[in-house]
C-alpha cells in the first residue's frame, strides 16, 4: 500500500508516522524546500502545478490524499483523473471557499452565522446594516490561523476593512458572542462505516488554536454535533477524516467552518484514543475497517506557538508527550504540541496546570 500526500507540512508529518507500522509507505510533494515531513517520508519538492512532477508522484503511489484544503482545484482534478483521492475533489471544493462553505451547511439544515457575499463597498454597507455589528469580514479563501479575517465593531473599522480586503472576495459574518468553541473529528470509509471521537473544547487566541481538551462529555451536544457531520459525510459520499469546528452558543451548536483533513484539534488521538486520527484517516482512504474512537483518558493538547519549551521539564511531568515538528522558530508559527493523558481527574488538573506554567516560563 503506498500513499501520496499532497501537501509535505506537519499533518503529512503525522500520517506517515501513523502509515510505517501499517507497512502503508509515504510520498509527499510540496512546494517548500523545507517542508517538515522530510525527516519520516520523501518529498518532492515542486509546485502543485507541475504536471510533470506530479506524474513522478503519482506513479508511485496507489492512493492520494492531502494535508491542506488550500491545494489548487485543477491539481485536485488532475490527481482524480488517475487515482483514488480522498476526501473528493467536490469536497475540497466546497471547503476552499467561505461562501460555498457556508452555503453547502444551510443546504443541509446546519446552522451557520448568518452571512452575506461582499464584492462592492455599498454591499458591506448595506450587510452590516442587515447583520449588524460587530460582524467579521472573511475572505472567502486562503484563510486560516485568523488570517483574512477582521472583526468590525463600528463604521470605521468597516471602512479600514474593505481598504483591507477590497481586492478579494469577501463574506461578512454576523459575530456569535460564543460561550465556548468546540470541534468534532469523524472518519468515513467507502463501504460507509462512519465513526466520532469525542466532542473536543477548544482555545483559540488570535486566531490560532492554542489548546484542546477532550472529551467533552455532553450527551446532547455529542448527538447534536454527530446528527450534523454525519449529514455532510453522506451527503459528499465522504472518504476519511473530516473535523467540523462549532460554536456552542444558547444551548446549540453553529457551524462555523469544516477541514476536510486530519486536523489540530485531533492531535490527542495519537496518545489519547483507541486508534488516532491519523491512522483512522489512512484506514479510511484504504478502505479498511475503521479503529475504535474511544478516549482512554483526560487529554490536554497545547500548541506550542512560535518557540518549543525544553523537552527535559516537560517531560518531568507525569503523562507528557513531547511532538516537536522540526520547524525553524518563528512568531505564530506552530512549532509542535504537547500532549497530556491522564485517568485520573486530580492529577489531570494538577499536571494540566504543570504544563501551562511551563509554557509560559520560556
Amino acid at each position: 500500500m503506498r500513499v501520496g500526500i499532497l501537501g509535505g507540512g506537519q499533518l503529512a508529518r503525522m500520517l506517515a508516522l501513523a502509515a510505517y507500522p501499517l507497512g502503508i509507505r509515504t510520498l509527499c510533494i510540496d512546494p517548500n524546500p523545507d517542508a517538515c515531513a522530510q525527516p519520516v517520508a520523501p518529498v518532492i519538492t515542486a509546485e502543485f502545478s507541475d504536471e510533470k512532477a506530479l506524474s513522478r508522484f503519482l506513479k508511485e503511489v496507489d492512493v492520494v490524499t492531502y494535508e491542506t484544503e488550500n491545494i489548487p482545484i485543477d491539481c485536485a482534478r488532475y490527481v482524480a483523473n488517475s487515482h483514488h483521492l480522498a476526501p473528493s475533489v467536490e469536497t475540497l471544493r466546497i471547503a476552499q471557499d467561505r461562501w460555498q462553505e457556508k452555503t453547502f451547511f444551510q443546504s443541509l439544515q446546519i446552522p451557520t452565522p448568518p452571512f452575506a457575499a461582499i464584492t462592492r463597498e455599498a454591499e458591506l454597507s448595506k450587510a452590516a446594516q442587515d447583520l449588524g455589528l460587530p460582524a467579521v469580514l472573511k475572505t472567502t479563501r486562503m484563510g486560516y490561523d485568523g488570517k483574512g479575517q477582521m472583526l468590525v465593531k463600528n463604521p470605521i473599522d468597516l471602512s479600514q476593512a474593505w481598504s483591507r480586503f477590497k481586492d478579494f472576495s469577501l463574506i461578512l459574518e454576523g459575530f456569535i458572542p460564543f460561550e465556548y468553541e468546540v470541534s468534532l473529528i469523524s472518519v468515513r470509509n467507502p463501504a460507509g462505516e462512519i465513526r466520532f471521537y469525542p466532542l473536543v473544547r477548544n482555545l483559540h487566541i488570535e486566531g490560532i488554536l492554542r489548546s484542546s481538551e477532550a472529551p467533552l462529555i455532553h450527551p446532547t451536544l455529542q448527538e447534536q454535533a454527530q446528527t450534523y457531520a454525519r449529514r455532510i459525510l453522506e451527503n459528499l459520499n465522504y472518504v476519511g477524516v473530516l473535523a467540523i469546528e462549532f460554536f456552542y452558543h444558547q444551548q446549540q451548536l453553529i457551524a462555523n467552518e469544516m477541514a476536510p483533513r486530519v486536523h489540530n484539534s485531533g492531535h490527542w488521538t495519537i496518545e489519547g484514543a483507541q486508534t488516532s486520527q491519523f491512522e483512522n484517516h489512512l484506514r479510511a482512504i484504504f478502505d479498511l475497517p475503521l479503529g475504535s474512537t474511544a478516549a482512554t483518558g483526560h487529554a490536554f493538547m497545547l500548541n506550542c506557538i512560535g518557540s518549543m519549551p525544553p523537552i527535559q521539564s516537560c517531560l518531568r511531568i507525569p503523562g507528557v508527550h513531547y511532538h516537536a515538528y522540526g520547524k525553524q522558530p518563528r512568531p505564530h508559527r506552530k512549532l509542535g504540541h504537547i500532549t497530556l493523558i491522564e485517568s485520573k481527574p486530580d492529577n489531570y488538573l494538577k499536571n494540566k496546570q504543570l504544563i501551562i506554567d511551563n509554557s509560559n516560563s520560556r
